[in-house]
């Protein structure tokens, strides 16, 4: 019975000591990891639009909303996470960039951001996250990514025959699900921006 409560006392005190370490790790590497986060972030945004001196949080933004809009549109498996304005150096308005999460990866969430001018041209896409097979999926910047420059369409589709006008993606060889899921990503960004963006409705 001693034996008993002291192996317990012993389990208790190695989990409380280990668990004061994590607070500790924790809390000495939440805020650089909270700065790199910040920073890719704001990459990603000049990435999209190069253009921009200056990227501004749309704050009425809703989450909920934004859902409603992708499922009227259609589109399933996405989220619009964020948008934010990009703005010239006199602060006028030039388009958005929109922060897409699609969920249908074959390695899980597909995050990025997408950039859109006010006429509706897409400036391209720059990847957040990504977790995709090697060699595979992971081909997506490479491969995908370019695709998406300077496209003024209303939706994407995948083909793996070759694109013939500037609505078809060719899709990664061996890796459909994929391109499908960055697509549909790109699309549901699309939609929210004609349904929501488009003709300066969220200058309002």
């Amino acid at each position: 019975m001693k034996n008993t409560i002291k192996d317990a006392l012993i389990l208790f005190a190695i989990t409380l000591v280990a668990g004061l370490l994590l607070g500790v790790v924790y809390d000495i590497t939440k805020e650089p990891i909270a700065a790199q986060k910040e920073k890719a972030k704001t990459q990603a945004c000049q990435n999209v639009f190069e253009t921009a001196s200056s990227f501004e949080a749309y704050e009425n933004f809703d989450m909920g909303a934004a859902s409603a809009v992708l499922a009227e549109a259609g589109i399933t498996g996405a989220d619009i996470d964020e948008i934010m304005y990009a703005k010239d150096a006199s602060g006028s308005v030039l388009g958005y960039v929109i922060t897409v999460t699609d969920h249908e990866g074959y390695g899980g969430d597909i995050q990025f951001s997408m950039g859109v001018t006010n006429e509706g041209v897409l400036n391209g896409i720059s990847l957040l996250s990504i977790s995709e097979t090697a060699g595979l999926g992971m081909k997506a910047g490479d491969v995908l990514v370019p695709q998406f420059v300077n496209k003024q369409v209303e939706r994407f589709t995948v083909t793996k025959s070759g694109s013939t006008d500037d609505s078809q993606i060719d899709a990664i060889s061996g890796a459909t699900i994929t391109s499908n899921a960055i697509v549909n990503g790109v699309n549901g960004g699309l939609a929210y921006y004609q349904n929501e963006l488009k003709g300066g409705s969220a200058n309002e």
